[in-house]
C-alpha cells in the first residue's frame, strides 16, 4: 500500500522497449527496485517544463537522457548573450533564436525518438488549459511569481502534479506541488511578496552552477513522481546555500483554512505588478502634462527628451547594473536606498519632472510609490531600459 510520501506511480507502462531502448537505458534498468517496467513509465511520461531558461536548460537534458517519451516547452522568450552563462541549452549559434526552438534541437540530439512539443508564447490564464492539456505533469522553471502562482492554480484546477525550482543568487529552492496528494504552492506562499523586494535573476544575478543543481533535483523528483520510486517533496522544500555547500530540508502543510482556488485570475494584478489605471500623476514635460498615467513608453520619452524638454532620470538599479548600460544623464539611487529613505532622496530631486527608470519596471513602480507617499510623484519608464534598448537605442546593451 502506497505510504503519503510514496504515492502510486503517476504512469502506467507503455508498450515493451525495443532492444536498442533497452541497451540505451540498461544502466538505468539495473538500479534497485527500478527495472524495465519504470523505464517503460518514463518512456510514456508526458512532461510540461516552463521556461527554457536557466532551470530549463539543466531540466531538459535531464528529461531527454532519462528517457521521458513527449517533452513540451512553453517560454516566449529568445536567447541573448547574457542567457549562454547559466542557460547551457543553448549556444552562440541560436543567439536570437526562440528559445523553444533551440531547446527542441538539443533534446533531438540527445534522444531524436522524443516527441517534442514547443509553445513559442507566454504562459497565461488565457491559454494554460490549453497549454497544461494532454500533459502529465508539470516542472515549473519560471522566474517570476505570476507565473509560478498561475502554473500552480493551473495545474491544481488540472489535477497535475508541479516539480517547481526557484534559484536566486547564491542559491535556490525545489518542491513538489501537487493538491490531490498534499499541500501545493499556496499552502507554502499564501501571498507573494511585495513588488519589487524580491530582485529577479536578471536583477540580481544566480551562479550558473546552482541552476545545475536545483534542475537535477526537479528531474529526479519528476523521476519518482512518474514511476512511483522514493520519498516524494510531498510538504518538504530542498533549500540549498552554494557558497556554504549545504541543503537543508523545510516542512510546511496544506493551510485548512485556504480559499480554494477555483478559477485562474490575472496574476499580474494579483501579485501587484499590473497597472493601476486610476491613479495618475500631475508630473509635467514643459506644457505637456503626463496625468493619464504612471508610466511613460520608451517612444514617448524619447520625443520629450528629444525636444529638449527637462526632467529627472532617476535609475533605481544596481551600480553593477549601470556599469553595462544607462541612459545619459541619470541620477543613480539602488532602490532599497529609496525605500529605506524616501524622503532623503527627495530632496535630491530637482523640482523637474520625474522619470524613474530600472531594468524592466518593477522596481520603479516600487520606487514610484515610495516617492509618491512622500509628496514626490513620478512616472516609470515602461519595460525599462530593455524596453528602451529594445525600441529606441539598440546599441544600448541587453542584459
Amino acid at each position: 500500500m502506497a505510504s503519503p510520501d510514496r504515492p502510486p506511480a503517476l504512469v502506467a507502462p507503455g508498450p515493451a522497449l525495443p532492444s536498442e531502448l533497452r541497451a540505451r537505458y540498461a544502466r538505468t534498468e539495473q538500479l534497485p527496485g527500478f527495472g524495465e517496467t519504470a523505464q517503460r513509465r518514463l518512456r510514456a511520461a508526458r512532461v510540461l517544463v516552463v521556461g527554457a531558461g536557466g532551470l530549463g536548460s539543466a531540466v531538459l537534458p535531464l528529461l531527454a537522457g532519462a528517457g521521458f517519451g513527449t517533452i513540451g516547452i512553453v517560454d516566449d522568450d529568445s536567447v541573448e548573450a547574457s542567457n549562454l552563462p547559466r542557460q547551457t541549452i543553448h549556444g552562440e549559434r541560436d543567439l536570437g533564436r526562440p528559445k523553444t526552438a533551440s531547446a527542441a534541437d538539443a533534446i533531438r540530439a540527445i534522444d531524436s525518438g522524443i516527441a517534442v512539443r514547443v509553445f513559442p508564447e507566454r504562459l497565461t490564464s488565457a491559454n494554460a488549459e490549453r497549454i497544461l492539456s494532454g500533459f502529465d505533469l508539470v516542472l515549473d522553471g519560471s522566474d517570476n511569481f505570476p507565473t509560478r502562482y498561475l502554473v500552480d492554480d493551473a495545474a491544481l484546477l488540472s489535477g497535475l502534479p508541479v516539480v517547481w525550482g526557484a534559484v536566486h543568487r547564491f542559491g535556490g529552492q525545489a518542491g513538489l506541488s501537487w493538491a490531490g496528494r498534499g499541500p501545493h504552492y499556496r499552502d507554502l506562499f499564501p501571498q507573494p511578496p511585495e513588488p519589487g523586494t524580491v530582485p529577479s535573476c536578471a536583477e540580481a544575478g544566480v551562479l550558473p552552477s546552482v541552476c545545475g543543481v536545483i534542475g537535477s533535483l526537479m528531474a529526479s523528483e519528476a523521476i519518482k513522481v512518474v514511476t512511483g520510486e522514493g520519498d516524494l517533496l510531498l510538504g518538504r522544500v530542498i533549500v540549498h546555500d552554494a557558497l556554504r555547500g549545504t541543503f537543508r530540508e523545510l516542512e510546511y502543510a496544506a493551510d485548512p483554512e485556504a480559499e480554494p482556488v477555483t478559477e485562474l485570475i490575472d496574476y499580474d494584478l494579483f501579485c501587484g505588478i499590473a497597472a493601476e489605471p486610476e491613479v495618475t500623476t500631475s508630473a509635467t514635460f514643459g506644457s505637456a502634462t503626463l496625468s493619464s498615467a504612471t508610466s511613460i513608453s520608451a517612444a514617448e520619452l524619447a520625443t520629450r527628451l528629444a525636444a529638449g524638454q527637462p526632467h529627472t532620470l532617476l535609475d533605481v538599479r544596481e551600480p553593477w547594473e549601470a556599469d553595462i548600460a544607462e541612459l545619459p544623464g541619470s541620477l543613480l539611487v539602488p532602490l532599497d536606498v529609496v525605500i529605506r529613505d524616501a524622503a532623503g532622496v527627495a530632496e535630491r530631486l530637482s523640482d523637474d519632472p520625474l522619470v524613474i527608470v530600472c531594468h524592466h519596471g518593477v522596481r520603479a513602480e516600487t520606487a514610484r510609490r515610495a516617492l509618491d507617499a512622500v509628496g514626490v510623484p513620478g512616472v516609470v519608464l515602461a519595460g525599462g531600459l530593455d524596453a528602451w534598448s529594445r525600441e529606441i537605442d539598440p546599441a544600448l546593451p541587453r542584459y
